[in-house]
Formats: structure tokens, sequence, C-alpha cells
């Protein structure tokens, strides 16, 4: 993680308050962990998260989707779009890697569940893609199932931003790209509308609730840029040019992963509609969802399991009301817009394939340096 000193120059999005890490595994439950290979054209890793320290198969949890632009080549959505639950911890990797990842998910969990796919229903493996060719050699296929196992074991609350994991290999913006994320906290008040400064002050007003963004962050043109709401494009271009680094305005072409994460008690409904308030967060940073983006998220909650047995009941749960979800949207948002700021800023700059290289944003534009030209 970065420090305190630096942690406390990143811009700060909105006005509801951060959970204790300012991450998805504010969500309790929720555990990440990582698998980074980084060796000359080599740069590539998984990425995964878990909702709940148990057997996804054996205990689901509700789940949604929304494409916000299909050009992506994941497995795994369309039966989370029809059945919304998830079956398995969320993998994340490069585009070239889904299979072997969905095997090892497969594998685990018919070693942890003999009878899958025999006495019991197959599983659905959920692994996510963005493509890191630019910097990593996406034809070795480097990544291996032990590679997922690996991340899986070593799930925990604190986890690495940035240049790790499936954000290895991944660019934004022409810069470097990666892992961020961030998380924000509201409360639903008694007469029908959100908190909008959620907080210890609204925690006796309808329940406080936590909500936690991930994003495997691979998009974006450079001259759309924009950071806390500051177009920051042309002055990149420019201090580029002050330090002889090539200035950059290609085609959109890479993509974004963004999970959503709750303890709200939400359905799978509820779940799609909080997916899609991430993109109004990754359209702030300047994203216009671009034809040759897949930009895809994907939104659960860790409210109540669903078994998955016949022979379990089923939860009776008292979901959300609708009338008070707009505080749960505007933290998707917030937190989503966040992560990503999190994930230019604490990447470090990576060389790989052919000498490719992408340098960090930190490296090139500062804060402070920001903040002063756009004051």
């Amino acid at each position: 993680m970065s420090s305190s000193k630096q942690q406390a120059s990143l811009p700060f999005i909105g006005s509801l308050l951060q959970g204790e890490r300012n991450a998805i595994t504010d969500v309790a439950g929720v555990t990440v962990g990582h698998l980074t290979l980084a060796d000359g054209p080599v740069q590539t890793g998984v990425t995964v998260i878990r909702p709940h320290a148990g057997d996804l198969f054996r205990d689901k949890v509700p789940a949604a989707m929304a494409v916000l632009n299909g050009f992506g080549k994941s497995v795994g959505l369309l039966q989370v779009e029809e059945l919304g639950v998830l079956e398995t911890p969320i993998a994340l990797t490069n585009t070239f890697s889904v299979g072997t990842v969905a095997a090892a998910q497969i594998r685990r969990c018919v070693a942890d569940n003999p009878e899958c796919g025999r006495s019991l229903p197959t599983v659905n493996p959920l692994v996510f893609e963005c493509n890191d060719g630019f910097l990593n050699d996406i034809q070795r296929m480097a990544v291996s199932e032990a590679d997922y196992l690996h991340a899986l074991a070593n799930t925990c609350v604190d986890f690495e931003q940035g240049s790790v994991g499936a954000g290895r290999g991944m660019s934004s913006f022409q810069l470097k790209g990666g892992i961020g994320s961030a998380s924000r906290r509201v409360s639903a008040r008694n007469d029908g509308t959100s908190g909008g400064l959620g907080g210890e002050k609204n925690a006796g007003t309808g329940g406080l609730h936590t909500v936690g963004a991930l994003v495997l962050a691979n998009y974006g043109r450079q001259p759309q840029l924009l950071l806390a709401g500051h177009a920051v494009g042309e002055r990149l271009a420019a201090l580029q040019a002050e330090r002889s680094l090539p200035a950059v305005n290609e085609a959109e072409k890479g993509s974004i992963i963004i999970v959503v994460a709750t303890d709200a008690p939400l359905d799978a409904r509820q779940l799609r509609r909080l997916a899609l308030r991430a993109g109004a967060g990754l359209a702030r940073t300047g994203s216009v969802f671009g034809h040759g983006s897949g930009d895809i998220v994907l939104a659960f909650s860790t409210a109540y399991t669903v078994p998955g047995s016949v022979e379990r009941s089923m939860p009776a749960v008292a979901m959300l009301h609708d009338g008070l979800i707009d505080g749960l949207f505007q933290a998707a948002a917030d937190s989503t817009e966040q992560a990503i700021i999190h994930a230019l800023l604490r990447a470090t700059p990576v060389t790989g394939r052919d000498g490719n290289h992408r340098a960090a944003l930190a490296d090139v534009l500062s804060a402070s340096t920001l903040f002063s030209t756009h004051a």
C-alpha cells in the first residue's frame, strides 16, 4: 500500500466518507489477492476477489452485471445475468489467460465439491480480462492454474494497488494503468432520501452501508483524461514534451473491469442498477466507452447468501427499498472514480515486451502540479 503521505496527496472524490481502508475490502468479508509475473517480456498476473471466506458453490452471493461496451472476452457472464448469483471467486487476468484461469476455478470447485458435474450441477467460472499485450508478451500465455490458486490462497483485506496482479501489464491513457480500489459509506434515511453526507451523522437514520469498488484499468485516450474534474490531457502532453517523452494520441482500444461490492441487502435487479452507476464514475475520468474498449461492471452483495442445495431453505431477507438507493448509487459512482485515480497514481513504470514502456502518471504529473495549474 502507499504510504500515508502519498495517500494524503491523492485527490478525494465526493462528499461521502470513505471506509477504513478506502478499498473494496471495507465491505465485510471481501478479500483480494494477487499473483504478479514480472520477468522481462512477461508482465502480467492474476487478481482474485472473494466475496466471503466460504465455498461460493455452496453459499452463493447475489450479483448482477452491466455491459457498458461489450468489446470483451470474459467468461461466465451469461449465467450471472440469468440467475443473478456468483458461485466462484471473481478472477481478473489478461485476455489469453481466461481459459487457464477458468479451468483452475473449475478444478478447485471439483476438489471442494467432488460431485460437481455429477450429482451436483456444473459450476460457472467467472473470469474477466483486459488485453495487456503492449507490455506483456501475451502469446506466451504465462499465467498458470497454480498462479490463480496462489492468488486465491493469499487473499486478504490489505492488498497492493497499481502495477500488481492482473494490473501488472495494463495501460491507461497511454500511461501505466492497473489495479485500483476505493470505498464509500452511506446511510439511508427514513424519510425516503439517501444520506448525502454519509458517516456517523446519519448512522441512526436507516442503516449505514458500505460500497466498495475495484478496477482493472486498461482504457482511455490521453487527450480526454480528467482527474477529479480537471482536464489534464493537454497539460500531460506539454509535460511529456518538456521531458522528451513522446506524447500519444492513440485510438481507444483498451478496457476496464469494475467490480462493485456492498453490504446493503439488494437483489439482482437492484444490483444491476447499482452496477450501471459505476459507469458514471468511469465517465467522469474522460471515458466515452469507446468502440474498442470492453467496459464491464459486476456488482454483488454480501448481505445474504443463496444456498446451492435445494434441500436448504432460501433466505428471508428484507431488501432495501428502491426509494432509499440513491445514496448507494452515489457511492458506486464516487468509489469507482476514486478507484481509477488510485490505479493511475499508485502505478509504477513498467518496461516489457520489445522494450515497450509505460510511464507512471505520478512521475509525469504530481498532484501539486495538477491543482496549481487548474486552480
